[in-house]
């Protein structure tokens, strides 16, 4: 898999703002029979931003491990329903459900708990690229430069 996404000695070709700058510019370069599968599209200076979405309490937390229980309490419920004897399938759903419920609260809390009030928060995390720079490999450079030069409205910079 990992050697989907390498080149042999790959130049820049390009260093672009946004990542719908540089597949047009990968497009254009396709239009042009330039073969794009040397070409690899790199987000570049990442910086992973944590958006916070609210303050976690202990009443948070336990509503929101019963919720993830239920979920999770439902589908094995579903699953041993599947196996279950005859007339004994919503009872093996709901003894899931209940299960889920109970074991969810409690863990949730038991994890919280152990924090200890270093974390009463919760947040969602993502990387994000600043610039997204064109690779292509070393033998076709050339080409894709030339390509580049005569590309009507070209933005890229190195």
């Amino acid at each position: 898999m990992a050697q989907i996404f390498s080149l042999e000695y790959p130049q820049s070709l390009g260093l672009y703002d946004d990542y719908e700058e540089a597949q047009r510019v990968v497009d254009y370069l396709s239009d042009q029979e330039f073969p794009v599968e040397n070409v690899l599209i790199v987000g570049t200076d990442l910086k992973q931003v944590e958006r916070v979405t609210g303050r976690l309490t202990w009443g948070r937390v336990i509503l929101s491990g019963i919720a993830s229980g239920a979920w999770l309490g439902l589908l094995v419920g579903l699953l041993l329903g599947i196996f279950a004897a005859e007339g004994q399938w919503l009872s093996a759903v709901l003894t899931g459900l209940v299960l889920g419920v109970v074991w969810g609260g409690i863990l949730s809390a038991v994890f919280y708990g152990l924090q200890r009030g270093q974390r009463d928060f919760s947040s969602v995390k993502t990387i994000l690229p600043g610039k997204f720079e064109l690779l292509v490999e070393h033998k076709h450079l050339a080409r894709g430069q030339e390509l580049l030069a005569q590309r009507p409205g070209a933005g890229a910079t190195l």
